[in-house]
């Protein structure tokens, strides 16, 4: 099977399962899902959405952070992985929407890189999400189960999102990027994958070939 029939079978699959697959961070505004994924870098979802609220609260538009001392920002995060680092680039995340972007969240991922804190992974959930452009955000979990399947052979980030935006149509590489990152986050998990539920067997390169060496 080459690699264009299984982004075909597979897409189908998801398709029928997975009908409208959403981001899992809680979030109320375009700026408000920034400071989201911001935290979530190397964090779980969960455990950022636990202290959104209060963030949330506190800071409801990007001049109420970029006024926030470091501080007032740490002490809010302090229990999230990296508080010192992601404080700062939230404050000057911040800063900058208000000084170069009019308060307002930029909707190109090219833009949305040049924000403190911001790396491609994060500029393309953003454009992805919120302004439903063409982009696949590519996570750890979306790099594993995007290799084990067999829709990319690539070793980098950058690779995997090369043949991926490659393999999906572009109206559905939104879509694609919550399907990926959900099946790895619920069956395809890092140590131990649930393959006798995956209903990927049948086009799953890895399934195929450790089957085959028994």
């Amino acid at each position: 099977m080459d690699r264009t029939d299984r982004f075909f079978h597979i897409t189908k699959w998801f398709s029928a399962n997975m009908d409208a697959p959403q981001t899992e961070l809680h979030y109320d505004t375009p700026f408000h899902l920034l400071v989201a994924v911001i935290l979530s870098a190397q964090c779980t979802d969960k455990r950022v959405n636990m202290h959104t609220p209060e963030i949330f609260r506190r800071f409801p538009e990007p001049s109420d952070l970029a006024s926030a001392s470091f501080e007032e920002v740490y002490e809010l995060i302090k229990s999230i992985s990296f508080p010192n680092n992601k404080a700062r680039h939230l404050i000057g995340m911040a800063q900058k929407l208000v000084s170069d972007f009019a308060s307002t969240v930029p909707s190109e991922p090219e833009l949305l890189e040049t924000l403190p804190g911001v790396g491609r992974k994060t500029a393309n959930v953003i454009a992805s999400v919120i302004y439903d452009k063409p982009v696949i955000a590519v996570d750890t979990h979306v790099f594993r189960v995007s290799r084990r399947l067999g829709l990319s052979d690539g070793s980098t980030v950058e690779a995997v999102e090369k043949d991926l935006t490659e393999g999906f149509a572009p109206e559905l590489r939104p879509t694609a990027h919550h399907w990926l990152i959900l099946h790895g986050r619920y069956v395809c998990t890092a140590r131990k994958p649930k393959c006798a539920s995956c209903g990927l067997q049948e086009w799953c390169r890895e399934y195929i070939d450790s089957n085959l060496s028994l």
